[in-house]
């Protein structure tokens, strides 16, 4: 399962993305209301997590802004505010469910299980793309019969990449959402993992390549010669 968080307090969002992951959670973070917009548009996420207050958007006008536009994925709303009036507002512009902080780990996991059995089924164990299989509770990658087991890195990378096919990732995204926006990666660490993925595929004998474009980014492609 996919899940987007839009909050700016950093402990905070670090905290929940932890607490997802530990359930086996794709997880992407956003600290602003403009990219979380972007982010969510984008139709990936079975679910997003949406604080009110926020840096350029605020919450109220993502919701309000993203049913407009057609996307169903649950939104459940955070925000410090408690009063049923602040409830109401952020229930009538469009979200699923809403919190207060600081809010119980639990409480918060229960609550994401209901949004999802309230869409229905969906895959929580596995991203697919060409003749590949991402695991997402083993890190396993598989072509045919064919396995290969990747380190967290390397799973973080190519399950964005399969999450976003044929569309260029730039080492800057990859980075801060790979490694952390307060890291002290470079460049030339995503281009070692990219190298050790690529020798990966190569062992799979997989159609599937990871193309670079000079000053865009990478991405996953099906490689018609391979």
């Amino acid at each position: 399962m996919n899940i987007l968080i839009v909050e700016d307090e950093k402990r905070l969002s670090e905290a929940l993305a932890q607490i997802m992951k530990e359930q086996k959670y794709t997880v992407d973070v956003v600290d602003n209301g403009d990219d979380g917009y972007d982010y969510a548009v984008s139709g990936q996420y079975d679910i997003i997590i949406l604080d009110v207050m926020l840096p350029g958007k605020n919450g109220l006008e993502i919701s309000r802004q993203l049913r407009r536009e057609g996307l169903e994925a649950p939104i459940l709303m955070l925000t410090a505010r408690d009063e049923i009036s602040d409830k109401v507002t952020g229930l009538d512009c469009g979200a699923d469910d809403y919190m207060t902080k600081p809010f119980d780990t639990n409480e918060l996991l229960a609550r994401v299980r209901a949004l999802t059995r309230r869409r229905g089924a969906v895959d929580l164990e596995e991203i697919s793309y060409g003749d590949l299989i991402l695991s997402l509770d083993t890190y396993d990658l598989r072509c045919g019969t064919k396995v290969i087991h990747l380190s967290f890195k390397e799973f973080e990378i190519m399950r964005i990449l399969m999450s976003n096919p044929k569309v260029y990732i730039a080492k800057e995204d990859l980075i801060c959402k790979v490694w952390g926006a307060l890291s002290d990666a470079e460049d030339n660490n995503v281009e070692a993992y990219i190298s050790f993925l690529r020798k990966k595929l190569s062992f799979l004998n997989s159609k599937a390549v990871i193309s670079t474009q000079r000053k865009v980014g990478y991405r996953i492609e099906e490689n018609a010669v391979a």
